[in-house]
């Protein structure tokens, strides 16, 4: 239908309604702009405001609202999301390479590591782990990095602070950060790295790494006794952590500071590439301590401060929140190598380029999958993960356990990336309970039979769509220590047939379970069934079917078990208490070192007595010497060996069914460049660019509104208006006769 016609349709119809021309050349009007935007560009369902300047912009979504920006109390996923591009510790993950390496960021250089006796007197590089008492990390900034633009930063024609003693008289009319008229900057120095080390100990902050960093860095537990006197007399107020000396970390010079901490810990370089160890001014604190701030909501936690490629320039959480280009970055460039097979895929393209390659970010919160999933597939967001739902729609898998994308997909440009999370997902058997617990032959077995019974790979396949690993060990890969092939299969549980790991049959398990006193799954004492307990937080719509798959995986060798479901606090008391003879767990990796994933192992580290990560609170005193030679040795042979070890250890032992290494999937339009999935590095965004001109012409490909049901609609209510005209005027003029 043409707009002309339609246009006489439309009149049609305000006239058979009684309209008079006027009225009806309006309304006209206005259905035709409505109609027609489109042809303008403009399209009905966009989700996003006209004035988004679209041209650098990268569109994604949130689903939860960040509880922490301040980086000395953050450590979940989502809030690293934001704050891994608004602050800049000294070390960053390579964007890149394979395993993961760490590069400077904000430094100058990689720290230069000294070692030292217990009388502090230098020692050799290569001396002993167990003669050194305390490694000094030195850091040297580089000279180029000024703060975002911010308040708390600006400065009066004195140079003094113009917003540090707000009176009720300044506050009017500022509700908000962007409500203060002016904003500021300055280098940022080692002393602002230093501040924010000593805020790990501020008491009225809490830091999640607090209690791990009191143990390396010298005289951080007493400095936070020393601040917890200080605000007692001083209650109220900003506390000036300037005032108060912190003897393991010394500023040097304007560029360059010091770390002390206890013996050798080569892992504390991972924690340097950490939001914790970002720099922070004072001047913030002071500002956002002042009175009027918090009944605002102007806290570091909602507006952050820092030195990054972006800065956050609105946050509504239960909306959108957007990062915008720090005007003030510089010094970071696109890297100009990577793996084998990356200069093929594109991914060196922008080599050399300066960072950011965008200018803005914008979450969206999304709290379903549906609606993300549908924005996605029309073009208003860049990226997407795959949910259960949308899995077949979305990805295709080969004979040969391939996966790739489907036809649907593929007419669109999109395309997958697929890599192996640093997370193990295991089953845990409590070491204290008396049946499956324990070093005995009989409990061992016990535990053996279960593993090779519980089928992992159609865990995956049926609940994951395929998307993860059975694992091996507590190890996932791109960590130093996980070892492919038949090297580093499980023996104990798997076989290696025709170049791949094969789980033992089932009448190998009743074997060991016949071993272990419980022939046909009866106890061969009292002939009853064993009985076994699973601590659950299940108790979604998709549990019952998770429960139900693990109920047929005892039932393979004649085991009963019974899954004891509870809240997540009641789940977390039992497991602090030992309460528990099964349980599910996981671990995300912190940083990219073994230790972090051996240590859940480690009989110092037990949950019961400890408070330690050690959940099935195992006990091995051979473990536990080799974890101690190893946790501080540099990666290389030597340590490889020793890993090697433990995990035959562990292997035997079975304290875990170890479960499952997860895969992340994530879709790309064809127009997001440079896209590598990056398990260990959070600040990811300021590689990634975009073809804004592509996009926009493939939004408006895929979301071009259908007008002819309108036009039908518009005749259908110009016959029912004339309809009704002519029916009341029959009826006028039989009244009249």
């Amino acid at each position: 239908m043409t707009a002309d016609s339609l246009a006489s349709s439309m009149a049609m119809v305000w006239s058979g309604m009684g309209y008079n021309s006027r009225t009806m050349k309006l309304l006209s009007c206005l259905f035709l702009c409505l109609l027609l935007s489109a042809c303008d560009g403009g399209l009905w369902n966009d989700p996003y405001a006209s004035g988004d300047g679209k041209a650098g912009v990268f569109y994604t979504a949130f689903t939860g609202r960040p509880k922490h920006l301040d980086p000395v109390q953050a450590y979940s996923e989502n809030e690293y999301e934001f704050l891994a591009q608004i602050y800049q510790p000294p070390l960053q993950y390579h964007y890149l390479k394979r395993p993961y390496t760490l590069i400077p960021q904000a430094a100058s250089a990689m720290p230069q590591v000294r070692y030292y006796d217990k009388d502090d007197k230098p020692l050799a590089q290569d001396a002993p782990a167990d003669k050194i008492a305390f490694s000094v990390y030195e850091i040297h900034l580089r000279p180029d990095l000024k703060f975002q633009p911010h308040p708390a930063l600006a400065q009066d024609a004195a140079g003094q602070p113009r917003y540090m003693a707000l009176t009720e008289k300044n506050w009017r009319g500022i509700h908000s950060l962007g409500d203060f008229k002016e904003s500021g900057t300055r280098a940022v120095t080692a002393a602002d790295y230093v501040y924010q080390i000593k805020r790990l100990a501020h008491p009225d902050l809490y830091s999640p790494i607090f209690g791990v960093m009191a143990d390396y860095i010298v005289g951080l537990r007493e400095y936070a006794d020393t601040l917890k006197q200080a605000r007692k007399q001083h209650p109220e107020g900003w506390l000036n952590l300037n005032d108060y000396a912190l003897s393991g970390v010394q500023v040097v010079d304007e560029h360059t500071w010091r770390i002390k901490v206890r013996g050798k810990y080569p892992q504390f370089a991972y924690w340097l590439a950490m939001p914790f160890f970002s720099p922070m001014p004072w001047e913030a604190e002071r500002f956002y301590a002042q009175p009027g701030m918090r009944e605002r909501n102007l806290t570091l936690d909602w507006w952050p401060l820092g030195s990054g490629p972006y800065y956050l320039s609105e946050n509504d959480p239960n909306r959108r929140m957007v990062l915008s280009r720090n005007p003030n970055f510089s010094g970071e460039f696109y890297p100009s190598e990577g793996e084998p097979g990356d200069h093929v895929a594109g991914l060196l393209a922008d080599a050399g380029k300066p960072l950011p390659l965008i200018d803005k970010v914008v979450f969206s919160l999304e709290k379903e999958t549906i609606p993300y999933w549908n924005k996605f597939l029309q073009g208003y967001y860049d990226s997407s993960g795959i949910s259960s739902d949308s899995f077949d729609q979305a990805v295709q898998v080969g004979v040969g356990g391939e996966t790739n994308v489907t036809d649907a997909m593929k007419e669109q440009g999109i395309t997958l990336s697929t890599s192996v999370a640093t997370t193990t997902m295991y089953m845990g058997f409590n070491w204290l309970d008396p049946v499956v617990g324990g070093s005995s032959e009989r409990a061992r077995k016990l535990r053996l039979a279960i593993s090779i019974a519980m089928d992992w790979e159609e865990f995956v396949s049926i609940f994951a769509n395929g998307r993860g690993i059975a694992a091996q060990s507590p190890i996932p890969p791109g960590i130093f220590g996980y070892r492919e092939g038949e090297a580093g299969i499980n023996h104990y549980v798997y076989d290696w047939v025709n170049g791949a790991p094969r789980r033992k049959p089932i009448a190998e398990a009743k074997k060991l379970l016949a071993e272990a006193g419980y022939p046909d799954g009866l106890d061969e004492k009292t002939r009853q069934p064993l009985v076994i307990y699973l601590d659950t937080t299940s108790n979604g719509v998709g549990d019952k079917s998770r429960l139900d798959w693990l109920r047929k995986q005892f039932a393979k060798l004649n085991l009963q078990l019974v899954a004891r479901s509870t809240d997540y606090n009641r789940f977390q008391d039992k497991i602090q208490k030992g309460d528990t003879q099964m349980f599910y767990y996981g671990w995300n990796a912190d940083y990219p070192d073994p230790e972090n994933f051996l240590f859940l192992l480690h009989g110092a580290q037990a949950k019961v007595g400890k408070g330690g990560e050690n959940a099935s609170n195992y006990s091995n005193p051979e473990f536990d010497r080799l974890f101690e030679q190893m946790k501080n040795m540099d990666n290389g042979p030597q340590r490889q060996a020793i890993i090697d070890r433990m995990l035959e250890i562990l292997r035997h032992d079975a304290p875990w069914m170890w479960g499952e290494h997860p895969k992340d999937y994530v879709l790309h339009h064809s127009w997001l460049h440079n896209s590598k999935p990056n398990k260990m590095a959070n600040n990811s965004i300021k590689y990634i660019r975009l073809d804004a001109a592509q996009r926009a012409a493939m939004r408006k490909q895929w979301n071009q509104p259908v007008l002819w049901p309108l036009g039908l609609l518009a005749v259908a209510l110009a016959a029912l208006g004339w309809w009704l005209k002519r029916t009341l005027r029959r009826r006028e003029d039989a009244q009249g006769q």
